[in-house]
């Protein structure tokens, strides 16, 4: 991993344009990869006044998101969306009514039943991404849609891009391999936002990446603490760890689906480097070394333990993966040795 977009609910979050430097110079200090940050689309997250998007653009922001932070009211979403439409600044948007999702941790089905789960249903990713592809079409808005989750939603997405809807999105790599049945007996490394759902929803998001209707996978990484994790499924706190799964998973992905090595890290190095609008995920000559090395037949089995991220909570825990990286090279230097 050698370039990264930061959402910008950090505490505080990405709001203002000395947030944003600051940032970017802990990156540049640490010299462990590009980082790229994502700006608050509204003030403190809060959802009632737009930010200063040039200025945060200036400080150097890439777009502008409400990351997990819901914006309820469609009159401040549908004015940020004009304002970055105006200026071609992109909005990354998770398609998710809060109200619908309020109190749920799993897909409604028969796992949630099964277990007595609160449920998440289907409609609460559809009836705010129908939203959101409205106001695209009102707006003209540049709008990235991330971490889709159900059939439906991709069905939704193939439709708009055949009438021109200026729109990409994104899975996650948990979503593309995982499913409600994973979550087992509690086991909340399964708890996620959004929540695995069915395995014909899996199903639908895998035929999405590979038709490109889904654009981009993603880590969805979100470390969450042990402490946080170790409590009855509806309690815990949701995410995973994701960085040091994604090349493994997206290529177990790529060889399930048969697919060309080089059609498949396509999916995590230059199509996510195109919805960010940077120079970046392609070997060329004169650009910067931003290199991964990578062994794909070497074995190796995740162990929470021995994982490099604060957070060591993953549903992937004790699963045999293939392709390990060996070097990471940042700008020509090597940054990771493993």
């Amino acid at each position: 991993m050698t370039s990264l977009a930061c959402p910008p609910d950090t505490d505080p979050p990405l709001d203002e344009p000395g947030l944003v430097e600051m940032l970017k110079h802990r990156a540049r200090s640490l010299n462990q990869a590009h980082v790229y940050p994502i700006g608050a689309l509204t003030q403190g997250l809060k959802g009632e006044r737009i930010t200063e998007m040039a200025e945060l653009l200036d400080a150097g922001c890439v777009a502008f998101s409400q990351a997990d932070v819901q914006l309820s009211d469609n009159q401040v979403l549908m004015r940020a969306m004009q304002y970055a439409s105006t200026f071609g600044y992109p909005v990354w948007l998770r398609p998710r009514d809060a109200a619908l999702a309020r109190d749920g941790v799993a897909h409604d089905g028969q796992v949630a039943t099964r277990l007595g789960l609160a449920p998440i249903p289907v409609i609460a990713e559809t009836v705010a991404l129908s939203t959101i592809l409205l106001l695209v079409r009102e707006t003209g808005a540049r709008v990235h849609l991330c971490r889709l989750s159900t059939g439906d939603g991709v069905d939704m997405v193939r439709q708009a891009k055949s009438l021109g809807i200026n729109v990409t999105c994104d899975v996650s790599a948990n979503h593309v391999h995982l499913s409600e049945m994973d979550i087992g007996y509690f086991d909340s490394n399964c708890h996620l936002v959004p929540p695995l759902r069915s395995l014909r929803d899996r199903d639908a998001l895998r035929r999405g990446v590979q038709d490109g209707t889904v654009d981009a996978i993603c880590s969805d990484h979100t470390p969450v603490d042990e402490d946080a994790k170790q409590l009855p499924f509806g309690e815990s706190e949701s995410g995973a760890t994701g960085l040091e799964l994604l090349l493994a998973l997206t290529l177990k992905w790529g060889n399930e689906a048969k697919l060309p090595l080089a059609a498949v890290l396509a999916k995590v190095t230059s199509a996510p480097a195109g919805i960010l609008g940077i120079q970046a995920g392609s070997i060329a000559v004169g650009v910067n070394a931003d290199l991964c090395v990578f062994d794909p037949h070497a074995r190796w089995k995740v162990e929470p333990a021995k994982l490099k991220s604060q957070g060591k909570n993953t549903p992937f825990a004790g699963y045999e993966m293939n392709a390990k990286v060996r070097f990471t090279l940042v700008e020509g230097h090597v940054v990771y040795e493993g």
